[in-house]
This record gives structure tokens, sequence and C-alpha cells, in this order.
């Protein structure tokens, strides 16, 4: 059955579109016929050196381009290098401007708001990497940023890129070990951190938290402390230097922007940790300005004077996606708490105050206002916003419903999906095509996406694995300090040469796509992906807990978190202990990894080598019954969780 039609963008409102713009510079150069994005797109991937060629002219890039082939070799996954013999700085591509116009606006709830130019956001990043080079941070050093999403994060990031440092994030409701976890494996020599932060109307200092941080991280040697709560408890240490104190001693307004091959690091991100300590994915600073220019720049339409926004943290990709925007001379729009104080409106406030052309969200988020009619056409003109990004989590059909009808009828809504390990999407909207009742609107320019079955043909209108067959700018350099083992096994194993995302898709008859949820164990919960291993890790540190298994239950077209406990000999599972349990969790992992339910279990399903097998619990508790169970080491258990009753 063919998905309705719910918006269609008008002929004007094609041809004042980077996309549209893009197709007539295509047109002009390569004297082809290009009419639509399906034919587009189908060009892109099959004239990869040219499209990221006219990618780079097109966009002006600032760098050097070198000599071609522009892909080489043409199609390894991994291996491929794009402009293998070009340089650039992706800092510098960023501050292009250095004029009086807003460069980022930040609200933090109803509490702080403030307003960065262009001129000012030089001026910052220029003091701050002079800091840094005066503290003797270099190329491939490790700076680490244990922040909220306010405009010193980014500044950081962009003195460190100017450098060739590799900038890498956490965002500050971590607990103690999730941060540990993570940066303690790329060693930072700087770490730039806070007091506090403000959600839902109450102030949290981390203090005390950042105190342990910086006591554990032997490597680092200097400490930013920018304060947010101008607490009296300011982190004292002789490592530590406050932000503004930063800026008054060590102003510059010169920027050296060192030239680098495409391929040095720009990021260090972090996967959800689903079987130990997340894995550490190191992304290229020209990969990420390549997938960033098509992705922010033709299919979301930033450009000069255009207000762009992502409700995120700096611990999703989703932070480092919006930033790039930056690089389209486009103002940033930041939000840092809860997106429901002082009330469920504040968000949209702050897009008809600031006049947002771009509104990203989580799928999690419509579905909460939805769940509410919270009708926000009735509230506010939003006369500027021409798009609605939403990811995270597949975007129901009921949420497209609620989206043109309480919020916009004239409004691109734009699903996305990719993830951290392509710092992008593999499909996404575009601003020239129809937008279909619960259906993604394609591929991204560049990515050649399939469905595959099992035996890797490519099937349409069926369920199966995303994939994509082509080399792309985005694949990781490496995991770090990885000799490619995990690397290629957490992408390469079950096709050769084909990126497998073990994302569960379907390919519709509009050139779509509709997600139906991941096709391994990680949880999702509310559109966020938290690994298994991390909630073990905290769990079993209780002591009247032996061992524990998670899995996440499909309810009410969201995802939420049961766990099942093994507790010691005559302990049961009272209020008072699943209090502790809570309580260990929230604070030693973050709040998202609380579980709605807590139950007793006598005894965990097991492999015959030992390891714990969520994915047959899941499927029990979901409705599913186990066709193979000879792999178990117990089989008998599953009957525990086959009988219940949730």
């Amino acid at each position: 059955m063919k998905n309705e039609q719910l918006w269609k963008p008008t002929l004007k409102r094609i041809k004042s579109t980077s996309l549209f713009k893009f197709i007539e510079h295509i047109n002009s150069q390569k004297n082809t016929k290009i009419n639509d994005f399906e034919t587009l797109h189908k060009w892109s991937v099959e004239n990869r050196n040219c499209f990221w060629n006219e990618v780079w002219n097109f966009f002006n890039v600032i760098g050097h381009k070198g000599e071609e082939p522009y892909l080489e070799p043409p199609n390894k996954l991994p291996g491929t290098r794009f402009f293998p013999n070009g340089k650039l700085n992706y800092a510098e591509n960023m501050l292009k401007k250095g004029d009086s116009d807003i460069a980022i606006t930040f609200w933090s709830e109803d509490k702080i708001k403030k307003r960065l130019n262009w001129s000012e956001l030089k001026n910052q990043v220029a003091t701050v990497a002079n800091y840094f080079k005066k503290k003797g941070i270099k190329k491939g050093d490790r700076v680490a940023a244990f922040l909220p999403n306010i405009p010193e994060t980014i500044i950081v990031m962009l003195a460190a890129s100017s450098i060739g440092a590799i900038f890498s994030s956490a965002s500050p409701d971590f607990g103690v070990e999730g941060v540990l976890d993570r940066f303690s494996q790329i060693e930072p020599k700087m770490l730039v951190t806070t007091d506090g932060y403000n959600f839902n109307g109450k102030e949290i200092n981390i203090t005390e938290k950042v105190v342990k941080v910086v006591n554990s991280l032997r490597s680092v040697k200097d400490v930013i402390l920018v304060p947010l709560l101008n607490s009296s408890e300011i982190f004292s240490s002789n490592k530590a230097i406050i932000y503004q104190d930063l800026l008054d001693n060590y102003k510059s307004d010169k920027l050296d922007f060192i030239k680098l091959k495409l391929d040095h690091p720009l990021y260090i991100m972090f996967s959800s940790g689903t079987t130990g300590k997340p894995k550490c994915i190191v992304h290229s600073a020209g990969g990420v300005l390549l997938k960033h220019l098509v992705e922010v720049g033709l299919h979301s339409n930033a450009g000069e004077k255009k207000k762009f926004f992502y409700f995120t943290t700096c611990g999703w990709m989703m932070w480092n996606w919006l930033v790039s925007s930056l690089m389209l001379n486009s103002t940033i729009c930041l939000y840092d708490g809860s997106p429901f104080y002082p009330n469920s409106d504040i968000l949209w406030t702050y897009a008809e105050e600031e006049k947002f052309n771009f509104f990203g969200t989580s799928a999690k988020y419509i579905d909460a206002l939805s769940k509410f009619k919270n009708n926000i056409s009735k509230k506010f003109k939003l006369e500027n916003l021409e798009t609605i990004g939403s990811t995270g989590s597949p975007l129901v059909h009921e949420s497209f419903d609620y989206v043109y009808k309480y919020i916009k009828k004239d409004i691109h809504l734009a699903s996305l999906s990719g993830g951290t390990d392509i710092v992008g999407c593999f499909v996404g909207g575009n601003p020239i095509s129809p937008v279909y009742r619960g259906e993604i609107q394609g591929p991204i320019l560049g990515m050649d996406v399939h469905v595959f079955d099992d035996d890797g043909n490519s099937i349409n209108n069926k369920q199966g694995e995303l994939v994509c067959i082509k080399s792309f700018p985005t694949m990781p350099i490496e995991f770090w300090k990885d000799n490619g083992e995990k690397y290629h096994k957490a992408y390469f194993d079950k096709y050769k040469n084909v990126w497998n995302h073990g994302d569960y898709i379907l390919k519709t008859e509009n050139y779509g796509f509709i997600i139906f949820g991941r096709s391994d164990a990680t949880l999702n919960p509310g559109g966020i992906r938290i690994g298994t291993a991390e909630i073990y890790r905290q769990v079993e540190k209780i002591d009247e807990v032996i061992e524990s298994l998670v899995i996440g239950q499909n309810w009410k077209n969201d995802t939420r978190l049961i766990l099942f406990v093994v507790l010691r000999e005559n302990i049961l599972l009272t209020g008072e202990l699943i209090k502790i349990i809570k309580d260990q969790l929230r604070t030693g992992a973050s709040p998202r990894h609380v579980p709605s339910i807590i139950i007793q279990a006598p005894e965990i399903p097991k492999t015959k080598s030992g390891k714990i097998v969520e994915l047959a619990v899941r499927d029990l508790v979901n409705g599913k019954e186990i066709k193979n169970t000879s792999a178990l080491a117990n089989p008998e258990s599953l009957v525990f969780y086959r009988n219940l009753k949730i």
C-alpha cells in the first residue's frame, strides 16, 4: 500500500533551495539533464569522483584539492581516501565570516540567553588556540570537553581543530565512570569542563564529579573551567584556569590555520558500549567537512542568514552535525536543558523569537508533544520555519500526522537516520521532493544505500539490512588503538566490501525508506542508544546483585527498559533495593540508563561459552518464540521469561 503524500514543495520553493542551484551547477558543468532528486542521486553514486569534486567547487571549500584522482582507490570499504593529495583546515572553513552578524545564539531554559557574533567568535577561537599552543598542545593531541551544549564547547572544538588537535566531548549528565570509560582510552592532554548546568529548573552541580574525573585522568595536564552556576565550590587546582581569565590573559586576534591532509583526525566519538567499554571512533576533518556540506548544505538548505537549531547534547553526534552549519555561514541556535521547562512550549518560543529556519529534534520529542495534542500552530506563527528534522528513532506515521496538523501545514518534515559511526546520515530528507506519511524521503547524495537480505541480494518492499555498497567520506579512519579487527567486525563481517549498519529497514515504492529499529541488541529508549554493558557494570557493583540482564520492550511506539536481576540467596527485590539500583545507574551512568521496570529473576540465559543472551529474552518478552535454543547452556531458564506478563 502506498503511503499518503503529506507535503509537496512549490516550484518557487524548489528554485530557492541550494539543492536546486546545485543541480543547475551540475547540468551546466557536466552537460547533464538532471531535473529531480532521484536522477541526481543516481548520478552522484555512479560518478562519485566527479560528484565530490563538484561539492568542493560548489561550496568554495578553502584548501587545496591536489591532483586527481579524488578517490583512491575508487571503492574500498574501508580504505578509500578522498582527495588524497589535498589539504585543508576544518576550522578555517567554519570561520569564513568575521563580521557583526550573529554566529551563535544560546538559551539555557529560561535562565540564560546569549548571542555571539562572528567577530567575537573568531576572536575567542584565536585566544583559546593561543592558550593551547602556549600549553604545548600540538597536532594530534587530544582535547576533551565535559561540557553542556554551550557556545564555549564550539569555541574549544574550533580552536583545537585550527591547530590540528583532536576534539572529543561528553555531556555533563554522564556519571564519572561513563566519562572515564570514554576519555581514559584517548588520554587527553587538555580537559575543558564546568561547575554544573541547568535542567528542569534546577541547578545541577557537578564539581564533585569533575574533581574525580580530573584526578583519574593522569594524561590531563591542564584544565579550563567554564563556570555556569558561579557556585562557591568552583573547582580549584594548579592545573585549572577560569575561562574568562584565559580570555583576558591570552588574548589574541591571530588565527593560524594549519593545512592538513583530509584524513587527519578531527573528532574521536564513542559507540554506546554494548559489549564493554565504548569504541573510540576516529573521524577525519575532510570527511566530516564534505559529508556535512552535502547533508547540512544541500539536504537541509543551510546558508547565509539561515537560523539552524538541533535539540542535542554534546554526547550525541547531532551536536557535531549541527555545528557544521557554520560552514554555510548559518547562525547556530543552541539550547541546553529540559525541552519541557518551564513548559512544553519553550523550544517553540525560542524558534519564534529567533526565527528558526531549521528545527531539529528527536522523534521521541515529537511523540511526546503529539500525546498531549499540543497545538503549536495556534500559539506560534513560525513564519520563517522551513524544515523540521527528526532523528534518534523511527518517526511513526502518527507523528507525521501530528506535525502537519498541529505544528505547520507548509513544512518540510525531514526524518533522518545514520549514526555516530558515520557522524552523518545514510537516508534523510531533501527539500525538492514530496513527503510521504511514515517515510524517510530517500538516500543521502553520494550514499549508495540498499536493503540487503541475508544472502546479500538488494531487495525492495521487503525488510532487510541497511547497507552502503560504495565508499563515502565519513567512513571512520579507525577505532582508536585498534589494529583494524574491531573496525572490520563492526561493519564488514556480514557482507564483503559492503558497510552493514545494523538497521532493519524497508525501501518503499516512493524511493523512500521505513526503519523498524536496530538489528542488534542495542537498547534505544526515546531514541537514545544505550549499550547493555554500561548498565551491567553499574548494577553489578551492588552487593546484593549477582548478575543482571537488560532488554528493550516494545511499548507505545517506543522502547522501555526492563532490567532483570539475579540476587544473592535469601535476598528479595524490595522497594528500597530498586531505589538503590536506580540511583546507581543514574549517578554511575546517566538518567537515561534507568530502567522502567526491575524484575527479580531466578537465572540468566547464557550460551555455552558463558555469554548472556539478551536477544532471546527480548524476543520472548516482545511475544516472539525462540526457534533455536541449542546454543544455550541453560535453555530451561527461558521458561521464566516466556511466562512473564509485563
